[in-house]
């Protein structure tokens, strides 16, 4: 009898069950958008809230709890052949991601089926997606189109 089981078991090991989540919601810090698989997605779901959660916070120890449940990864992105540090997982989660969710009280992430299925075994895949990181997009592109259009201006 399963009486008080919570989660899913993912066919892994407790340490791996720990390893993969920590994972994807570090990579989903890193680059708020993952593609995954429907079971995955909801099962992280409710770890990555958490994180966000007590990222909010703000203080020093709420940023060494976030250390301690999540690691505190490199981020790193590739500059000339070279691979450039950028900064840590915990650095961008505190100063990027949760001043974003300060004024609202939960749902910071959206799961969105896609029709794509995985090739090795049919697996259902999704998106799953920090809210709010459209309105930075939009933000980005608006900008872009009127730099065009002042340029634009500008020539004639």
């Amino acid at each position: 009898m399963r009486h008080r089981v919570a989660g899913r078991e993912l066919s892994r090991t407790s340490e791996h069950r720990l390893a993969l989540r920590r994972n994807m919601v570090a990579s989903l810090i890193e680059h708020e958008t993952i593609s995954t698989t429907v079971i995955k997605a909801k099962e992280i779901k409710p770890f990555a809230e958490k994180i966000i959660t007590l990222a909010k916070k703000g203080t020093l120890a709420a940023r060494r709890q976030a250390i301690g449940i999540l690691g505190n990864r490199d981020i790193v992105k590739e500059q000339d052949g070279e691979n450039v540090k950028v900064g840590t997982v915990i650095g961008k989660l505190f100063s990027e991601i949760a001043p974003r969710y300060l004024d609202r009280p939960g749902g910071y992430t959206r799961i969105i089926k896609l029709s794509k299925r995985r090739v090795g075994d049919g697996g259902q895949l999704v998106l799953f997606q920090l809210v709010g990181q459209q309105k930075s997009e939009e933000a980005a592109t608006k900008k872009k189109k009127a730099k065009k259009k002042d340029m634009g201006s500008t020539k004639r």
